[in-house]
């Protein structure tokens, strides 16, 4: 289930669905903020998975 929100599918999905609501609330910059802050937070999140598997070999 990890990989399926961590996929690039999830992350189309949750855009389509912000991109649906941003064009009926006429909120398009908004849209285009949120769709960079999940891109941050997606790459914060696979950074710090990154960081966390080394730590547990080591």
């Amino acid at each position: 289930m990890k990989e399926f929100f961590n996929s690039s599918l999830w992350n189309t999905f949750v855009m389509a669905i912000l991109g649906v609501v941003a064009i009926f609330t006429q909120e398009i910059v908004t849209f285009v903020m949120l769709g960079f802050i999940l891109i941050m937070l997606s790459n914060i999140y696979d950074k710090l998975d990154d960081i966390f598997k080394q730590a547990e070999r080591k």
